[in-house]
């Protein structure tokens, strides 16, 4: 399996350096990364997908520089982002989760949007207005909608933070039960602990990597 390698990343932004020269190799089923708010945890999570252009480096995940094969890794990388309202597009769940099966013949394409419904709790909202979700539900059936495009990677960014405890559980649980390679950006240490890998970000730096469970010793350390 293809992971992801960062290679000399900086990214700069109105004259300010949120990532420095940051070198990784990724290959875990599951890697957490964490890290105090503003240590550039979100903005790597961004690269992987090409939301972020690197100032000078390069990341190749998949096989495929993000850069110059843009197109192609995000038919690969399915993002999640932190409030599901930035990536529902459409009035109610079915509707949306129809959006990421368009390229699938309309009678499948039914088949499978009212399976992902029932297999995430959602079948009797499915034509309710979205409005009318909780922020579990939204979650979930953001989550949904990106793994409905069956994608290789899944890149979650904090997408616990918004949610109470029992569905923080939930779409954690979702989340590492997938067969694709998961990246979670994530201030929960208790999700971070059933990784295989993280990584710990401080000012715009890796400032360690490895077993998840000495990874987080160091980030309690440095937080004391």
């Amino acid at each position: 399996m293809h992971g992801i390698s960062v290679d000399g990343v900086s990214v700069e932004r109105e004259g300010r350096t949120i990532l420095r020269d940051v070198t990784l190799d990724l290959s875990a089923r599951r890697t957490a990364v964490i890290g105090a708010n503003g240590s550039g945890k979100s903005t790597f999570a961004r690269l992987l997908n090409g939301l972020v252009a690197p100032t000078s480096g390069t990341v190749v995940v998949r096989g495929r520089d993000v850069q110059r094969d843009l197109r192609a890794v995000r038919r690969e990388v399915g993002f999640v982002f932190t409030d599901p309202q930035a990536q529902i597009l459409m009035p109610t769940p079915a509707e949306d989760l129809a959006l990421s099966l368009r390229d699938v013949p309309g009678p499948e394409a039914s088949l499978r949007v009212a399976a992902i419904l029932y297999e995430h709790g959602l079948a009797d909202h499915a034509d309710a207005p979205v409005s009318t979700l909780s922020g579990g539900q939204r979650q979930l059936l953001a989550l949904a909608s990106v793994l409905a495009t069956t994608p290789s990677l899944i890149v979650a960014d904090e997408p616990t933070t918004l949610l109470d405890l029992r569905n923080a559980r939930r779409v954690g649980d979702l989340l590492l039960a997938q067969d694709a390679q998961v990246v979670i950006v994530t201030h929960d240490l208790g999700l971070a602990a059933r990784c295989d890998q993280a990584v710990l970000f401080d000012d715009g730096r890796v400032a360690a990597s490895g077993r998840p469970a000495v990874v987080i010793e160091q980030y309690r350390r440095s937080c004391a």
